[in-house]
């Protein structure tokens, strides 16, 4: 009788938490105030941080959810959410904030589930990448908003078009055998990017996000990379080339697991279009060059998708509700899709922590580093996998691991010195600092650690 029951136990209290949420749009300073009420709620959980400034100098907040905010702890990983990209597109911004209050209820309430996800997950919360934008178009109001009113940022430039453009690298790395992961930045690039954009690349460089996905509206569909193609083709050609990354059938399970659990997504057709199972890949839908998602992928060790989540990219206010009970589920469930695959420490024959060191699966072109303390995180689907760690002046590591469907397998290395590579660096240093300050550098990175999307 208790089974039986549950599930209706459990409908009701989600109801109950939405009826205290409030259902409506939020400017600016509603928006900050709303933040700010969550971490009043659930301040030992939570913090409130700014990455950056607008073009028009409005923060770019974030809220954090931990159960120690503001560390990161070893071994736990850490994910993100970013809405309101494009400023005309707000359903994103919404849910966020929805999550949010959710969350903090939620674990205040004592739910297991809420409460093991905060406690082994540090999530970071950015309602809104482009403020600016979203005054603009929330001027016009849902009812009399252009399409495009308010989608670019305060200097005219769409933040989803302006990140470096790293495919056309790793494109040409292909063509030489050179790496399609950890592209370093071209030298001029924070000349060519909005504040904005900067604030975000700086923030993706400063943590070691491992799994996220940015809101969008105009579509409802989920999004995985490569979202350009190496064929360069224009929107206008429709459905154009299918452009995998190495990680192709892990993204596809990471989309589905979105449109799945949403309440309708995975049906396929929406907004006169139609994607099986809810996902595309982005360059068969069309081309796009220098968007977050692939920069993200190619630049970091973060696996990011698009979240396309509504047909009208201002919905009305009476809409946000039906919205946020479409998406609660598939928002929460994401989140826990980045307890997969492989993690672990990779550490010197001491036990310290290397940074740096570079993790390869074998037969997936495509590696992640080590962090600052020395865990890694390797999103995997379940099988069996050879795996090696390396790291400039050790010996590589490989081993042998089977994944399974759950919980993430703990694969840890302890690497030996290369005696023979470290005995040059003695005749000019002979410091133990120094030698740190080279495994570093084994990742040339600037810091180590419409349906238009």
């Amino acid at each position: 009788m208790a089974r039986l029951l549950w599930p209706l136990v459990r409908v009701l209290l989600l109801l109950e938490v939405a009826a205290a949420v409030n259902f409506l749009h939020h400017r600016y300073e509603e928006m900050v105030q709303a933040l700010f009420s969550v971490q009043n709620e659930c301040p030992y959980i939570t913090r409130i941080y700014s990455v950056g400034r607008s073009v028009e100098g409005r923060h770019l907040y974030v809220l954090e959810f931990s159960d120690y905010p503001g560390i990161h702890e070893p071994l736990e990983p850490e994910f993100k959410y970013v809405g309101n990209m494009h400023g005309n597109e707000v359903l994103g911004r919404e849910l966020l904030l929805q999550l949010s209050e959710f969350l903090c209820e939620e674990y205040r309430r004592g739910n297991e589930r809420v409460t093991h996800l905060i406690h082994d997950t540090r999530i970071h919360i950015m309602p809104s990448m482009n403020p600016d934008g979203y005054e603009v178009a929330a001027k016009q109001g849902p009812d009399s908003i252009g399409y495009l009113t308010g989608r670019n940022n305060a200097n005219g430039v769409d933040l989803n078009r302006n990140f470096p453009d790293l495919n056309t690298f790793m494109y040409y790395n292909g063509e030489i055998s050179g790496p399609n992961h950890h592209i370093p930045l071209p030298d001029n690039w924070k000349s060519q990017v909005e504040p904005e954009t900067l604030a975000v690349i700086q923030w993706i460089s400063n943590y070691n996000f491992v799994l996220s996905a940015n809101l969008h509206g105009g579509a409802v569909v989920a999004n995985y990379p490569y979202d350009k193609s190496q064929d360069q083709r224009f929107r206008s050609h429709r459905r154009t080339v299918n452009t995998p990354t190495p990680d192709d059938k892990l993204f596809q399970k990471l989309a589905k697991t979105y449109s799945y659990a949403h309440g309708w997504m995975h049906r396929g057709w929406n907004c006169g279009d139609y994607f099986a199972d809810g996902i595309t890949n982005g360059a068969s839908w069309y081309s796009l060059s220098k968007g977050m998602q692939d920069f993200n992928y190619l630049y970091t060790n973060c696996f990011e998708i698009t979240l396309e989540l509504s047909c009208n990219k201002f919905p009305p206010e009476e809409d946000l509700e039906r919205q946020w009970m479409a998406n609660r589920e598939a928002l929460v469930a994401f989140i826990e899709e980045i307890h997969q695959g492989i993690k672990g420490m990779v550490s010197d024959e001491n036990n310290n922590g290397i940074a740096g060191a570079v993790i390869s699966v074998q037969g997936i072109s495509h590696d992640v580093t080590s962090g600052d303390m020395g865990d890694y995180f390797r999103l995997l689907l379940p099988g069996t996998y050879t795996v090696t760690a390396s790291a400039e002046g050790y010996q590589p590591q490989t081993v042998t691991t089977t994944v399974g469907p759950a919980a993430p397998s703990l694969v840890h290395f302890q690497l030996k010195q290369d005696v023979v590579r470290k005995l040059p660096e003695r005749k000019t240093s002979g410091t133990r600092t120094n030698n740190k300050a080279l495994q570093k550098k084994v990742v040339p990175r600037a810091t180590h650690r419409g349906t238009q999307r």
